[in-house]
């Protein structure tokens, strides 16, 4: 996600496939027009889905072994070569070894469900107790072999899901510096967005949005404090789901804060992120928020995905977005009478209007959660930093390669922040758990059963030296803070560079925003697998 603005304001990823290099298909040199790559974009599992895959092995046509191999050779072939999209920061050396043994459990009978021998890929600040390190990017934290693995991690295994590798992030999942560039990592470089190369892919799940909009993998995994899993997916033009915090397990994640961290699906399609969704979902005693989902989780997130229409719906508009970018606007505007279309009653509020009393006490909340979950982490890591302070230290002394272009402001503002003992904490989580109630209050106002907003705006140019920048579209703040259900899927398209629709609820409504953003989803079908155009051919943003 665009941090520095947040932080500012306070409220605010059998047959092999041939891949040919065909003749250049370059539009023309006009300073308007887009340039496009040579690369031919030929591969065999574009855009496939979890149950198509499924079905291609129970056909035999394929194996646990077979789609690894092809999904190897296509990261080596876009994220190394090719395009160079630079998602993925580390693969992991016993993945066919491991889709082995699962294709070997279904020779056996033994079938462990629909992510049985399905290739993905999963954030660098997820712990795996194998031979990949857990970094969350920073050159800090290099050689950090995890003990343990991350309780979603368990949980994949145990579904039969066989990981890739690890994808690249904003350094520290976008928590380093006020005018950090996102999907740039000292340790993993500047992933770029693969459907215009010279654009943003966002943050901080960068390298999970690129990949999976790619299809350098079926599905992938990305985390999100306050948009990292929405922004990223809508600049990679995919569905990204940020579940209710609660509902997924965070230990064994690099924390930033314990009160709005969460993991979730980054996939192609609404239906693959409800079966990983079912996967991730859990109580784990290691992570005392998860207790509040008992009782409150669904066994199979798939059976609320029902084709219809939106009768008897009523759903809030985020007006606000109603103005600004003619073209973001234009998507909205379709967006809304296509809802309109299919049943759904709409009705305009302004839920961010009224988000603007919480003021600035999120970037206390924040920073005062990430100094005390960073510590323990830490203390417990096998890194060779063990507090915030060693970390800080450490990128001073590695200067030129840790902090080539932008510095470190917030880990240093974080460093010095309130401990969470301080009435100053208190009152600050307090102040920023309140956006549960204006939330909560607005529906019940209104009687809704979901508000849709833009997810972000246009990707903007990757600017390493000055940062991120956008302009004006961000519907993340609201749901991340209140820790409620928030998804986006594509709405569209502008000059080449996907625009995603959000739908978010209140707590443990995922079965309500599945369901509705599936029916759109559906009857739309805006997604579309990208060019890997070379560049926008702008001096400045679209």
């Amino acid at each position: 996600m665009n941090r520095r603005n947040f932080l500012k304001s306070g409220t605010a990823a059998g047959f092999i496939s041939t891949l040919g290099i065909g003749t250049a298909s370059a539009i023309n040199n006009h300073p308007n027009q887009l340039v496009e790559t040579s690369f031919n974009d030929k591969f065999d599992l574009n855009e496939v889905t979890v149950l198509q895959l499924q079905e291609l092995m129970q056909n035999g046509k394929q194996t646990a072994k077979s789609l690894t191999k092809m999904y190897l050779k296509r990261i080596e072939e876009i994220d190394q070569k090719g395009p160079k999209l630079n998602a993925v920061i580390e693969l992991n050396p016993e993945a066919i070894v491991i889709a082995t043994a699962l294709d070997a459990e279904r020779k056996a009978g033994k079938i462990r469900g629909p992510l049985h021998g399905i290739p993905i890929l999963i954030k660098d600040n997820i712990n795996t107790a194998d031979q990949m390190q857990t970094t969350a990017g920073a050159l800090a934290l290099a050689g950090n072999i995890a003990s343990a693995d991350a309780f979603i991690v368990k949980q994949l295994r145990a579904a039969g899901a066989v990981i890739l590798g690890k994808t690249n992030l904003s350094e520290w999942a976008n928590f380093r510096s006020t005018r950090s560039c996102s999907g740039w990592s000292s340790r993993g470089g500047q992933t770029k967005n693969p459907f215009i190369l010279d654009r943003s892919p966002s943050g901080s799940s960068s390298g999970s949005g690129a990949a999976v909009s790619a299809n350098l993998c079926a599905i992938a995994i990305g985390t999100e404090t306050n948009g990292s899993i929405i922004a990223p997916s809508s600049y990679s033009g995919v569905v990204g789901f940020k579940p209710t915090v609660g509902l997924v397990s965070r230990s064994g994640i690099i924390p930033i804060s314990k009160t709005q961290d969460t993991a979730g699906p980054m996939t192609r399609n609404v239906t693959d992120a409800a079966i990983l969704l079912t996967v991730m979902a859990g109580v784990d005693f290691d992570d005392e928020i998860t207790k509040t989902s008992v009782g409150r989780t669904q066994k199979d997130y798939t059976t609320f995905l029902k084709e219809g229409d939106l009768k008897g719906k009523r759903i809030g508009v985020e007006k606000s977005f109603l103005n600004g970018h003619e073209g973001v606007v234009g998507l909205y505007q379709n967006a809304i009478a296509k809802l309109k279309e299919l049943g759904a009653e709409i009705i305009e509020i302004s839920l961010l209007a009224e988000m603007r009393s919480i003021g600035g006490a999120s970037t206390v909340v924040l920073q005062s959660e990430f100094k005390d979950g960073v510590n323990a982490y830490l203390a417990k890591a096998n890194a060779k930093v063990k507090t915030l302070t060693e970390v800080i230290a450490f990128n001073k002394a590695n200067l030129t390669s840790a902090m080539p272009y932008f510095k470190q402001e917030t880990l240093e503002a974080s460093d010095k922040a309130a401990d969470l003992n301080s009435q100053t904490y208190k009152d600050a989580v307090a102040k920023t758990l309140s956006s549960q109630k204006i939330i909560n209050d607005l529906m019940e106002k209104n009687k809704l059963d979901v508000i849709v907003g833009t997810s972000f705006g246009i990707p903007s140019l990757i600017d390493l030296f000055n940062g991120d920048y956008s302009g004006g579209f961000y519907f993340a703040s609201p749901a991340a803070m209140a820790g409620f259900p928030h998804i986006t899927v594509p709405m569209g398209f502008i000059n080449e560079l996907p625009v995603g629709l959000s739908f978010i609820a209140s707590a443990y409504q995922e079965p309500v925003v599945l369901s509705i953003a599936y029916i759109y989803e559906q009857a739309t079908k805006h997604r579309k697998a990208p060019k890997f155009i070379k560049n926008s051919n702008f001096s400045s943003g679209v």
